[in-house]
């Protein structure tokens, strides 16, 4: 296991530091920062000024290796618009971005699962029928087109739930629901489909022969063979929720990563947006390490290697 964790840790390592470097100098392309923070008609003085307080007068080259000196001692360097640490911006919004994707994706595997073990018990009845045709167009919407019926729908029009905000419990509703969509589609889809083949297994066959409860040959028998690829997907979609909590935490107002990510990128703050890409990335990686970790508890065959 500590190998393992230690050459997972070099690759993502590696990885984590190309992603780094290529953010950096693509987030230079967009233009000066010199163009949204001063006026129109500042005076090439003010504007150099300027480029000299934040370290913009180098060349690109020595701005790079001021970030990688900074970078190891996880100094991202200062916010253009709120004038403190990047990395204490992105950790501040960090949580409630893992929290929402967390509700979203543990209410998702939990009726994904559910739902799939049930269809697959009786395929081609009415319920396996309406849960594929309910899943295949769960998966199919995007997010950001949910996120706006929702709040036209259940805001707007019939306003039982607030529009924006985190305050309450109503106001996390939405934006867990939307995330939790197409993720569940996806997971009832892989579930169902391995369930009907570990259902025909021998080892059930003798259970149903043995007069076995059908609860407790789908929970218990059936389920956890069915399980490596759910968690595969599973993870990815977990992966996505956080990345696609950019588009739901901008419509719901929601003070997450993804919405100080957009806001830098508008405003050009190229410290937040480095700080808020590797703060990402390094959630991402150990989310990967926790799915293989689950492999290994669900099928002791696999071994870490």
């Amino acid at each position: 296991m500590g190998s393992y964790l230690s050459k997972r840790a070099v690759w993502s390592g590696i990885s984590l530091f190309l992603l780094v470097v290529m953010v950096f100098f693509m987030a230079r392309l967009t233009g000066s920062p010199a163009d949204l923070y001063l006026p129109i008609d500042a005076p090439n003085s003010m504007r150099e000024e300027f480029a000299r307080l934040h370290g913009f007068d180098q060349p690109v080259l020595v701005q790079f290796f001021t970030f990688l000196r900074g970078l190891v001692m996880l100094d991202f360097g200062e916010s253009l618009r709120q004038n403190r640490p990047a990395l204490a911006l992105v950790l501040e919004a960090m949580p409630t971005t893992l929290l929402l994707a967390f509700y979203s994706i543990a209410i998702a595997l939990i009726v994904a699962v559910v739902t799939g073990a049930l269809a697959a018990w009786r395929p081609n009845s009415i319920f396996d029928r309406i849960a594929t045709l309910l899943s295949l167009i769960g998966a199919s919407l995007p997010n950001f087109w949910i996120a706006i019926v929702g709040v036209l729908v259940f805001a707007v029009g019939l306003e039982w739930l607030p529009t924006s905000g985190t305050g309450s419990v109503a106001q996390w509703i939405l934006p867990v629901a939307v995330l939790a969509i197409r993720p569940c589609g996806l997971i009832v889809q892989i579930a169902r489909s391995s369930m009907i083949s570990v259902l025909s297994a021998a080892y059930v066959k003798t259970a149903r022969a043995k007069g076995a409860k059908s609860r407790r040959i789908i929970f218990v028998h059936a389920l956890r063979n069915a399980m490596l690829p759910v968690i595969t997907v599973a993870g990815d979609q977990a992966a996505g929720i956080i990345n696609g909590a950019v588009i739901v935490e901008t419509i719901f107002g929601f003070p997450g990563i993804g919405k100080l990510m957009i806001d830098s990128i508008t405003y050009r703050d190229f410290a937040v947006i480095q700080a808020g890409v590797m703060v990402t990335a390094i959630a991402i990686f150990m989310l990967n390490v926790v799915i293989d970790i689950a492999y290994a508890i669900l099928d002791p065959r696999i071994r870490m290697n």
